[in-house]
């Protein structure tokens, strides 16, 4: 690696950091787990100061209404067709080349996640499902390996430190995630460029800490902020596991095990997909049709609502079922389900 520490020196130059830290980040390995307008962001910090290896890992294709917050992406990335996660890697090993980088381009699951988090340090939430959040914090907690989750939607954003055995898990504070159709998503709620960026910049700011010896600076709790309304808080949680946590004292990984995971069945002939939840449930189609784009919703009944988007049209159930035409790829269909009906 080359040695010159002219690239390094303001941040060198900090107390906080100095030549030791910024060696012990050159040392380190890092996963980022989606790489849209917040994990590329998270990817780019990272990059930028040194990390030592750097693994993204994405499920995704560009698309045009992507560039609007993207930052790591640009039009002419747009024409290439290529997931983000090769465009990622290309574009990341341009920032530094003195940080070795792999783009993943996969989804990432209960049967890869444990090999996709080995050897490295930390691993940092880039993501927009709850489904994978909720695996990544079964699989840390099982390896005792860090992770930093951060939530963006709107204007506001959450962000929390999570040290297997000292702190609390994503569990300890949701212990289940929300039920499809109940939380809004940034393509039913909308989203403003700053709102990622701001998040990611605590959250890298977290993971140099983590990752240079300072974790004694961590936030010990819930940072959230609310751009529009100018409101920034940090919520103080207990110290260490929750005692009744099913995932920290329980050991009950259940999303890591697959029992919780969502399935895809292709439709024959009919160039479509049915996702089916995760478990079973009643989903209110009334607080769907609310959160969705008005214009954009076909019909609606007691027994389904069909609408279109992005020239996919979507027939969901009160079962939780939702089945997308327009598509015969699993990946995709699941993908546009987190998108739009939201787990």
């Amino acid at each position: 690696m080359n040695q010159d520490n002219r690239r390094y020196r303001k941040q060198e130059l900090f107390n906080g950091l100095g030549q030791a830290g910024q060696a012990r980040l050159r040392q380190a390995g890092v996963l980022v787990a989606g790489c849209g307008a917040l994990g590329g962001t998270i990817a780019s910090l990272l990059v930028r100061a040194g990390i030592g290896r750097l693994r993204v890992v994405d499920r995704d294709f560009l698309e045009l209404s992507n560039l609007g917050r993207q930052l790591l992406y640009t039009e002419a990335d747009l024409k290439t067709g290529l997931p983000k996660a090769v465009l990622a890697e290309r574009r990341l090993r341009e920032m530094n080349s003195e940080v070795e980088v792999e783009g993943v381009v996969a989804d990432l699951n209960p049967d890869n996640v444990i090999e996709l988090m080995s050897g490295v340090d930390l691993v940092l939430d880039g993501l927009d499902n709850q489904e994978t959040r909720y695996l990544i914090n079964d699989a840390a907690v099982s390896l005792g390996l860090p992770w930093i989750y951060i939530g963006v939607i709107g204007s506001s954003g959450n962000v929390m430190t999570i040290i297997p055995g000292e702190t609390n898990c994503l569990r300890c504070l949701f212990p289940e995630p929300a039920p499809p159709g109940v939380l809004p998503t940034c393509d039913t709620t909308g989203i403003i460029g700053p709102t990622p960026n701001v998040a990611a910049s605590i959250g890298v700011s977290e993971a140099m800490k983590i990752l240079s010896g300072a974790q004694e600076r961590l936030n010990p709790g819930l940072f959230t902020f609310e751009l529009w309304d100018n409101s920034y808080q940090a919520i103080p949680l207990e110290s260490g596991p929750r005692e009744d946590c099913p995932c920290c004292q329980e050991k009950r990984f259940e999303f890591l095990e697959g029992r919780d995971r969502s399935t895809t069945e292709i439709m024959c002939g009919i160039d479509a997909v049915q996702v089916n939840p995760p478990k079973e449930f009643r989903l209110d189609l009334n607080q769907l049709i609310q959160r969705l784009d008005q214009d954009s919703i076909m019909s609606s009944n007691d027994y389904l609502v069909r609408f279109e988007a992005e020239d996919f049209q979507f027939s969901v159930f009160p079962d939780g079922r939702v089945i997308i035409h327009g598509t015969a790829d699993p990946g995709q269909a699941r993908a546009l389900y987190d998108r739009y009906v939201g787990f």
